[in-house]
């Protein structure tokens, strides 16, 4: 069960390398999570993330997830939930993909629309209703703010991302009162691998400066966190920008 303070016990991290999730699972590890759970496919930087926390005074165990593996879901999480309740869901994997290429290569967008969405969908349906069935918990699902408005130069992503914050403003609303807490988090321009190289846009932000956003959002129950905070207002503006004047934007 979570402490007086929000913070969760046990964690489950749906995306177990993403660098805010593992920027997550150490804020709440050094607050007071003890189990944590990284989901993700098995690899060599799956298992370093497992020896950081544990370095860290935590119970770690790894498992086999795969985003794109939708009928593998309930089986892969039902292992998790067997062991014990779950505090806290965190779903963190997807992909950037490449818009230029993509645009090209149909096969490779619906991968990203798969991985972003379709197995969003599945994962965070079968930890929802394993959330409802032990009575208690929160999902933090992984939004960004690309799913505003999709622009010229990422709508793949964007329009894989909007999908899934809908579905979870959605789910959110079908749980209330059920004790089971989600909150979207969106993110705007995260400094990490997944964006290397690529030129930075304005109020940039950090994996640890999410993590600390999360930690703050769980604490107040917040069904909605934009990270840094000021994107909630820019992009509001952005949102009901005539399509004209959109479309001028450097975006």
């Amino acid at each position: 069960m979570k402490d007086a303070f929000g913070i969760p016990q046990s964690l489950l991290v749906l995306g177990g390398t993403s660098e805010i999730a593992l920027a997550t699972a150490r804020r709440l590890v050094a607050r007071r999570t003890r189990t944590v759970w990284l989901a993700g496919r098995p690899s060599t930087a799956l298992d370093a993330a497992a020896e950081q926390l544990r370095g860290l005074g935590a119970e770690v165990r790894t498992v086999a997830f795969d985003a794109l593996d939708s009928e593998s879901h309930e089986a892969a999480l039902g292992k998790v939930f067997a062991e014990g309740d779950v505090d806290l869901v965190l779903l963190a994997f997807g992909i950037l993909g490449d818009q230029a290429h993509d645009e090209r290569e149909p096969l490779n967008a619906v991968r990203v629309a798969q991985t972003n969405y379709t197995g969003a969908v599945s994962a965070g349906l079968v930890s929802a209703r394993a959330l409802q069935a032990q009575g208690h918990g929160s999902l933090v699902v992984l939004s960004s703010v690309a799913g505003e408005r999709a622009r010229r130069a990422n709508f793949i992503y964007g329009s894989s991302k909007a999908g899934l914050d809908a579905f979870a403003q959605g789910l959110g609303d079908a749980l209330h009162g059920t004790g089971v807490h989600v909150m979207v988090v969106r993110p705007g321009f995260v400094r990490s691998r997944m964006t290397a190289g690529m030129e930075e846009a304005p109020l940039a932000t950090t994996p640890e400066a999410v993590a600390t956003a999360i930690e703050l959002g769980l604490r107040r129950r917040s069904e909605t966190v934009w990270v840094p905070g000021a994107l909630r207002v820019v992009m509001s503006a952005v949102r009901h920008l005539p399509r004209t004047l959109f479309r001028r934007l450097p975006v």
